[in-house]
């Protein structure tokens, strides 16, 4: 029996041994991690990037603005040119756009609404869009202030037809 509590001993403590290897390396993983100077050095290359990217993706998203402004006036001057073949004038300064979607007071052959939304859209800076008639090399101008959104202030894209008409 005496051989058999030390070979019980034995592995016992042999077993004790491999814990307390375990338990030593995994203290030693647990002070793993990043220093405070990788962690900066990390934080720094990111900030390059932003600085880097950051402007590019902002003037892409200001070029996608004004290309979406003029697609939306191009399908406004078609809007427009079905009014004209309606009611063989384009809407006065005073009726605006809103007469695509509204019939104005003498329109009689008005067969609107001519846009698919039932509604005049704003610009993609939030604005109504300008509109004038007669305009200034045509029948009609329309035009966005942009992002400023200032009554007078520039507009950065503008169309009119030609009085062909």
């Amino acid at each position: 029996m005496a051989r058999s509590h030390s070979m019980t001993q034995a592995v016992f403590t042999n077993l004790s041994y491999k814990r307390r290897v375990r338990l030593a390396r995994r203290g030693a993983r647990s002070g793993a991690g990043f220093t405070l100077i990788e962690m900066l050095v990390v934080l720094g290359i990111i900030g390059l990037i932003v600085g880097l990217v950051g402007p590019r993706v902002l003037n892409y998203l200001s070029d996608a603005k004004v290309k979406t402004a003029q697609i939306q006036i191009e399908n406004i001057a078609s809007s427009l040119d079905l009014f004209y073949l309606d009611t063989g004038r384009y809407p006065n300064t005073e009726e605006g756009l809103g007469a695509l979607v509204q019939r104005p007071h003498d329109a009689s052959a008005w067969n609107g609404p001519y846009l698919k939304s039932n509604s005049v859209p704003k610009d993609p800076w939030g604005h109504a869009y300008i509109y004038r008639a007669p305009g200034q090399n045509g029948p009609y101008d329309i035009g966005s202030v942009g992002p400023e959104g200032r009554d007078g202030g520039k507009v950065t894209v503008s169309r009119n037809r030609d009085a062909a008409h």
